[in-house]
């Protein structure tokens, strides 16, 4: 018996080494697997070209990976957008990945997710660990119309309620790849216009804090934003400008049409346009000692007078002038004497008895050539303005003569029969000073000939009124949903003022061709 229980003594003892030995043994350790992917942003917002970090965690933290995957919910990576790379970060299982915008000027929002690839070491198979899906977003929120797009945004999100007195703001502008886009810079902003503040859809004047090329026009701070509200074709002042182009004119504002939206608001289609200013890229005289003048009925120019000469339309004889450069700020007493008087002697000469001398003669006291060009402008486009006479104006260096131009402000009544009725006569014959020319036989016959010399090129426009018709097509049928131009009627006795505000956007656009072919062959008869 003693036997048998030093054998089981021995069999324990055995035991107790063996499981001695078993606990000293390390368990193996098992091979990271990754859990989960988690962004710790809802959504993120990128600008054209722009790149921006995006913050992940991956559980397990001891997870080793080297791809990572931007996937839409099509399980397809995005077009607009990118992964440009992901870098680890200081905490165990923390990631930061790089976004990239592509480039191509279109505005996105897309639902996408981070994909981490990972393999089976026993059988080989892969799969894949997602993120749940987050938004990425352009920076650009407005319409997609094909127009360039401007964003102003005021400080504070302040209205615009004053012509006088600029609010602080920021402006970008992209340019749909057509143009260079304008990094968001900071301006000021506020109304402008007569009759046109008065409607729903406001113009506004812009000043950049820095000189900038804006959508291809040159280097300046000063920019408009015209809104064309009673332009059922949203394109008088467009052609208007293309036709000035065509002549010899000193100068004519670029412009290019636009989608605005302020403070966060789709306002519709605008022109952004150079404003008529003394510069050596818009009106080419010297700013210290050259002349810019506007002849305006409104009479809201700082320094004007009115002249007794001359035909002033509907509110009788007599032409008001108005000093724009320089500025009242800094023009001196004997400044405005010299252009006063500048004015009056060529008045007096151009209504005098000998008035058509060619040495004597007002061809001593005005560039004719330009006086010409600029009649032609206003007579193509049927604009009555030159008669009231509203934004006209002039412009000279001093010991130089007086030339017309630059055109601006075509929109109320141009191309319309209605209210400019040139559908069987000339429109401008007895406007301003063209009354007195016009008895000159030879600037008569210098406007004619002129005309026949540029009529190649006019009768291009109807073509140009295709192209820009097919441009503004998509922003004319967002913009009407906003505006109605018969409003306008409410600074017109009741009446609408260009005749097509009720026509659709595309038979207003075949009606001012019509009436523009109409015109030309009325002027090669009239003149």
């Amino acid at each position: 018996m003693g036997r048998y229980f030093g054998a089981g003594l021995a069999l324990v003892l055995l035991a107790a080494v063996a499981c001695g030995r078993k606990e000293n043994v390390p368990e193996p350790v098992p091979e990271p697997l990754l859990r989960s992917v988690t962004v710790l942003q809802d959504s993120v917002v990128l600008s054209d070209d722009g790149s921006i970090e995006l913050s992940f965690t991956v559980k397990d933290p001891d997870f080793v990976f080297t791809e990572l995957l931007l996937q839409t919910d099509a399980g397809a990576a995005p077009e607009e957008f990118s992964l440009l790379r992901f870098t680890r970060a200081a905490e165990a299982g923390s990631y930061t990945a790089v976004l990239q915008d592509a480039g191509r000027r279109k505005k996105y929002n897309r639902q996408v997710c981070l994909a981490i690839p990972q393999r089976n070491a026993e059988t080989g198979v892969e799969s894949f660990v997602s993120s749940a899906f987050f938004k990425v977003s352009s920076e650009r929120q407005g319409p997609e119309t094909g127009l360039s797009v401007v964003f102003v945004d005021t400080e504070n999100g302040q209205e615009i309620l004053s012509k006088e007195d600029y609010v602080p703001a920021t402006i970008r502008i992209f340019g749909e790849g057509e143009y260079e886009s304008l990094p968001s810079s900071a301006c000021s902003i506020r109304g402008r216009g007569n009759t046109t503040w008065w409607w729903p859809k406001k113009p506004y004047l812009v000043k950049l804090e820095q000189k900038a090329s804006v959508l291809g026009m040159p280097r300046h701070k000063r920019w408009v934003l015209l809104a064309n509200f009673m332009d059922r074709t949203l394109m008088r002042n467009l052609v208007s400008m293309k036709v000035a182009s065509m002549t010899g004119l000193d100068w004519t504002p670029r412009c290019v049409p636009v989608e605005l939206v302020l403070n966060g608001k789709h306002q519709g289609t605008y022109l952004l346009v150079e404003q008529v200013r003394v510069d050596k890229d818009r009106v080419p005289v010297s700013e210290e000692d050259g002349f810019l003048l506007e002849c305006d009925f409104h009479y809201d120019n700082e320094i004007q007078w009115t002249d007794p000469h001359g035909h002033n339309g509907q509110w009788g004889d007599g032409i008001p002038f108005g000093i724009k450069n320089p500025d009242p700020d800094d023009i001196t007493e004997e400044q405005i004497n010299y252009i006063r008087q500048y004015i009056t002697e060529t008045a007096e000469v151009l209504y005098g008895e000998d008035f058509a001398h060619p040495e004597t003669g007002y061809a001593r006291y005005l560039d004719v050539d330009s006086f010409v060009d600029y009649w032609l402008v206003f007579e193509v486009m049927c604009n009555h303005e030159l008669g009231n006479p509203g934004s006209v104006y002039l412009h000279m260096d001093r010991g130089g003569k007086l030339i017309a131009g630059p055109c601006w402000d075509f929109d109320w009544g141009i191309l319309s029969f209605h209210t400019s009725p040139g559908e069987y006569d000339l429109v401008n014959a007895k406007a301003f000073w063209y009354e007195r020319l016009f008895r000159d036989p030879a600037f008569k016959e210098k406007v004619k000939a002129r005309f026949q010399e540029l009529l190649p090129r006019l009768q291009t426009i109807p073509a140009y009124m295709d192209e820009c018709e097919a441009l503004l097509t998509e922003s004319a049928r967002l913009n009407f949903q906003m505006w109605n131009p018969a409003d306008d009627r409410s600074q017109n006795g009741g009446n609408i003022i260009n005749g097509d505000e009720n026509l659709s956007f595309h038979n207003a656009v075949k009606r001012l061709k019509d009436n523009y072919n109409t015109h030309l062959k009325v002027m090669a008869r009239k003149l």
